[in-house]
């Protein structure tokens, strides 16, 4: 019996605190199959002499500079398909995995026709039974809109495998006969939205996302950024959704995105402003700059190499 060769890739920027809950998961698991690489996205910890020291079985792709959340699975990527793996497992280093998931995952992908991605139920780290995700639905404006089951609590209503139109790539199961047609993750998207990108692609090129009910991860969430609604994230949310739609929806989708996102962005600036609320109003014109950027890169098309000054220092 053939076993397909499976890669797990978990990115990690100064994470040794994640990896040690993490890794044990990932080491843990039941498939027959795998072996593990950290992508040490330019930390400036201890990551690496950890890894040695305590998980030598491991693979280090140590990069430096740090190349961002798309540039840094990609030279992941391109590691484990020159060492022949048939699929990629992409992770966050935030997260803890069940012993079957692997399994799970493979099994869906070996099951259905041209599954490019598969994933499972996210559920929150300190509610272990209450769902961050068990994949995105389709937005009109947004592109990648709304998680499908957020918040709530697991009683069963998410137990049949389904296709998605989007899926989060906190933990994504990627065909490599995928990868070698379309590529990985463009580099243009430094953080945020680069799935989205790429499950475009997929689906363009006739591949389809699926999700399984009998995988499951725990995620803590954005700790690497600063948090959901952190500065950071809402700089490139908005910064790298303004790419994607530019890239794939056309001009009408792009300005009625513009229009909708910027009176929002603009809307809620004044009101932080208004009621001198200096905690919102730091993530608020992250928001708003974000959207700025996002317009000059359609005119420049530089991808962004860094995280941009004012925005560390409103993080």
């Amino acid at each position: 019996m053939n076993i397909p060769k499976v890669f797990v890739l978990i990115l990690s920027y100064n994470g040794v605190r994640w990896l040690k809950g993490c890794l044990p998961t990932v080491l843990g698991m039941d498939y027959l199959n795998y072996e593990v690489v950290v992508i040490d996205n330019g930390s400036s910890d201890e990551t690496q002499s950890f890894l040695r020291a305590n998980f030598p079985q491991v693979h280090i792709l140590a990069l430096k500079p740090n190349r961002g959340y798309a540039g840094g699975f990609d030279a992941g990527l391109e590691y484990a398909a020159d060492l022949g793996a048939d699929y990629f497992l992409v992770m966050n280093n935030d997260t803890e995995i069940d012993r079957h998931a692997l399994t799970a995952l493979v099994d869906a992908a070996e099951a259905q026709d041209r599954a490019g991605f598969v994933t499972g139920k996210v559920y929150f780290h300190d509610r272990r039974d209450v769902f961050q995700s068990v994949g995105k639905k389709d937005d009109p404006i947004q592109g990648s809109g709304d998680y499908i089951g957020y918040e709530e609590k697991d009683a069963g209503q998410y137990e049949a495998m389904e296709e998605r139109a989007f899926v989060d790539d906190v933990y994504t199961l990627v065909n490599q006969r995928l990868y070698d047609q379309i590529g990985g993750y463009d580099p243009q998207f430094f953080l945020q939205c680069e799935e989205f990108d790429w499950q475009l692609r997929a689906k363009k090129a006739g591949w389809k996302i699926y999700y399984t009910p009998h995988a499951k991860l725990w995620h803590y969430g954005s700790v690497t950024t600063g948090g959901v609604g952190s500065p950071i994230n809402n700089y490139f949310l908005e910064r790298s959704r303004i790419i994607a739609i530019a890239k794939h929806k056309g001009w009408f989708h792009l300005f009625r995105y513009l229009v909708w996102s910027g009176s929002q962005a603009l809307y809620r600036l004044v009101g932080s402003i208004i009621k001198m609320n200096r905690h919102t109003f730091k993530p608020r014109l992250a928001r708003l700059l974000g959207i700025l950027s996002g317009i000059s890169w359609m005119v420049h098309r530089k991808p962004a190499k860094a995280v941009p000054e004012l925005i560390r220092k409103l993080s």
